[in-house]
């Protein structure tokens, strides 16, 4: 009686991935995860948000793996910035944080996949693996929180709390908050002074803030800025 002979499996595909956070402790710590699947490469790994974009441009990876909490550019911003620019490739967010609103704002930056930081090394290589097919990658808690909301009919109800900002708006947020001058926020963005304390204004009148403080807790409430 013959034995049965099952297929072998198909080959890993091959990846150029960009990892993208402040630590590098955990960039070392992804990239082994990472350089272990065979026809896997980390082609680039960038410190902050800002300088992830412009990497991203640059190597035109197929996934881009990046903290959520970095200084110059969030995870968040720098996500839209990415998929704007490069719509084939895909973005894996991973956070130490885990909150209903978070996980609706991940998702409406353009990422396919959310992950916290301590499910990393159980989650991350599956991750990757289904971001180089272009499909959505779950935990089975962000599973049931996606769907919950789509059974409580909740898409509106969980807007983005800072999509009443421009994108320059954001940035200029962000950079304030971290404790830049206008003149130094000015000099990363490229523009003058006078449009940064322009922009400065109107988002104070916008958001109905009173003072810089306010503004300060306003960044860190909605994640513009790590606390």
């Amino acid at each position: 009686m013959g034995c049965f002979a099952f297929p072998p499996f198909p080959p890993m595909k091959e990846l150029r991935i960009l990892l993208a956070d402040d630590h590098e402790v955990v960039r070392q710590g992804t990239r082994m995860l990472i350089e272990k699947q065979e026809g896997w490469n980390v082609c680039g790994e960038a410190v902050d948000g800002r300088s992830a974009v412009a990497m991203a441009e640059m190597l035109r990876p197929d996934v881009v793996v990046m903290d959520i909490g970095m200084p110059e550019l969030n995870g968040l911003d720098a996500a839209r910035q990415i998929k704007r620019a490069l719509p084939k490739t895909e973005v894996l967010i991973f956070t130490g944080e885990e909150t209903d609103q978070l996980i609706h704002e991940v998702f409406a930056a353009g990422a396919r996949s959310y992950i916290l930081k301590n499910e990393i090394g159980e989650h991350l290589v599956e991750a990757i693996r289904a971001l180089g097919e272009h499909k959505h990658y779950f935990t089975s808690h962000i599973s049931e929180v996606v769907f919950a909301r789509y059974l409580n009919g909740a898409s509106g109800a969980g807007k983005d709390k800072t999509e009443g900002l421009t994108p320059r708006e954001r940035e200029i947020v962000q950079l304030l908050a971290e404790g830049k001058s206008n003149k130094d926020t000015a000099n990363v963005l490229g523009i003058s002074i006078k449009t940064v304390e322009t922009h400065r204004a109107a988002t104070m009148h916008k958001l109905r803030l009173d003072s810089f403080a306010d503004l300060v807790r306003y960044a860190i409430r909605n994640k513009i800025v790590a606390a």
